[in-house]
């Protein structure tokens, strides 16, 4: 019998899972081993029952055609959260903008109100079925500046 120096490895207070660690010198000496010895064993019948979910991952939803990139800058009372930019901007059109982003915010200099900043985002819009028309990519862009205004009383940025 392998004895170990009393290394355990426990599920619970009552589930011990495995013994490992260092080999009782009584165990080395007993096999005729030089130096010290290192061992595992496990217990594979008190390992848990795998839990019935599924570990299947959704199919990868990828499309072949190119995202579009447009950038928008808007002009805001110093107050508002960027996050509330980027919000409206992502609500304009669901199923047809993917991602909304920060690339900068501005205060002072050039602005010509006071208490004012500006709010550079950039938003991708990924279509799925067919590549987008200029026509399309108008509309979409004059909803999100729409929703932006709606929302934060942000002005397009000229």
């Amino acid at each position: 019998m392998i004895q170990f120096k009393n290394i355990i490895k426990s599920f619970g207070p009552k589930t011990v899972l495995a013994h490992f660690g260092e080999l009782h010198p009584a165990t080395l000496k007993a096999v005729d081993a030089a130096g010290l010895a290192v061992a595992f064993e496990v217990f594979l019948d008190a390992l848990p029952a795998e839990k019935k979910k599924s570990r299947a991952r959704p199919g990868l939803a990828a499309v072949d055609l190119l995202p579009v990139l447009r950038d928008f800058a808007f002009i805001v009372d110093a107050g508002v959260p960027a996050g509330d930019v980027v919000k409206a901007a992502a609500g304009a059109d669901k199923s047809l903008i993917a991602q909304v982003a920060v690339f900068d915010v501005f205060e002072g200099g050039t602005l010509a109100a006071e208490g004012k900043k500006s709010i550079g985002v950039e938003v991708t819009l990924q279509p799925i079925t067919a590549t987008l028309t200029e026509a399309e990519i108008e509309a979409v862009s004059s909803k999100i500046i729409a929703d932006v205004k709606k929302a934060t009383g942000g002005e397009i940025r000229g």
